[in-house]
């Protein structure tokens, strides 16, 4: 590790690993679901976007599965720990009840063998199926009792919107009240990281089904979160937004003044700006200004590094993107380090030695 002595390890919120073997199961058990998947990721994206994608993938498969290049990109970039999460191309939303436990708890498993190959650099996420929240914390309690994850990876909406034979689930949706209830309890981490976006043909070239989807989804998400009083109910949560929260940290001020003038938007105890120090952002958002002003809207506390590793749209710098971002060196302290230990989020290694203690 790169950590001087005594000091919190460098942690990495925000890295994926890929499970070939997760997309099989699902294309064998499910095929016309999964093939409507893809093209409704055709349709987002645009050909350009997917050509592009696919030659990505294709030069980065290495990082995305191989344990040995994962560590040494780590050295390189000054990481100590990463927290990895399955790739959000396994959320599987279309998936039926039955088939979305058994890929989440695959997944789940998956995930523990990989961070078990590595046990004193990574620890790792699961995941539940969004898609039916009757189920979720079955799953929720595989990852974390059985699998000892810190947590799940959750998108940021389950369904296709306007589809009357699929039904829509928000992080709004009363229905995921016992999740929120259990990931409470449990002191879980949910990582929310959005895939896809209901806008759909609307972003379909230039990129826009990421540089625009992603955080306009992730406000929506916490929007949603934040609104319905979910974070009022339970005080205890730990969400941790991927991007840095998107849009959503730097521009509440017209939410805070719907939530004053609109009788509909005032389902939240307190003005929705003050929710921000409930929740956490990894910091991700590729403009020393902008992360800055993320820290300064959320507060220090509330900002973990974060590198979407290993995918283009990623850093490959992240410890010395947040450096260069020039933050006083207390608040750059927590943000590399000092959040993600108040976080508990450690190697599996010393999880495991705090267990059987």
């Amino acid at each position: 590790m790169s950590t001087a002595e005594g000091q919190p390890p460098i942690v990495d919120v925000h890295a994926h690993i890929l499970l070939p073997a997760l997309q099989q199961l699902v294309a064998e058990a499910d095929p016309q679901g999964f093939g409507a998947q893809q093209a409704l990721e055709v349709r987002r994206n645009g050909p350009e976007s997917m050509a592009a994608s696919g030659k990505m993938i294709k030069e980065r498969w290495p990082q995305l599965t191989d344990l040995d290049r994962r560590l040494a990109d780590m050295d390189a970039q000054g990481v100590d720990v990463q927290l990895v999460s399955p790739s959000p191309s396994h959320f599987y939303y279309f998936a039926g009840q039955e088939l979305a436990l058994q890929v989440a708890k695959a997944a789940n498993q998956a995930v523990r063998e990989f961070v078990d190959r590595a046990p004193e650099r990574l620890t790792g996420l699961g995941l539940v199926p969004l898609q039916h929240p009757s189920r979720m914390v079955e799953a929720l309690d595989h990852a974390v009792l059985e699998c000892g994850l810190l947590g799940v990876e959750i998108g940021s909406f389950a369904g296709t919107p306007g589809d009357p034979d699929r039904s829509t689930v928000e992080l709004s949706d009363p229905r995921l009240e016992p999740f929120w209830s259990r990931a409470e309890e449990l002191g879980a981490l949910v990582f929310l990281h959005p895939f896809g976006c209901s806008l759909d043909e609307r972003l379909d070239r230039f990129y826009l089904a990421n540089t625009v989807s992603q955080p306009a989804e992730n406000a929506v998400a916490l929007s949603h979160l934040i609104f319905s009083g979910v974070l009022d109910r339970h005080p205890d949560l730990r969400i941790l937004a991927a991007h840095g929260g998107g849009y959503l940290p730097t521009s509440l001020g017209r939410s805070d003044h719907a939530w004053k003038v609109r009788p509909e938007a005032h389902g939240c105890a307190q003005p929705p700006s003050s929710y921000l120090k409930k929740l956490y952002f990894d910091s991700l958002v590729h403009n020393q200004a902008e992360l800055r002003a993320l820290v300064a809207a959320a507060g220090p506390e509330q900002v973990l590094l974060g590198s979407d590793y290993p995918f283009d749209m990623g850093s490959d710098r992240p410890v010395a993107e947040v450096i260069d971002a020039l933050l006083p060196p207390e608040e750059e302290a927590r943000v590399l380090a000092g959040n993600a230990a108040a976080l508990g989020i450690t190697p599996a290694s010393v999880l495991a030695a705090r267990h059987t203690a």
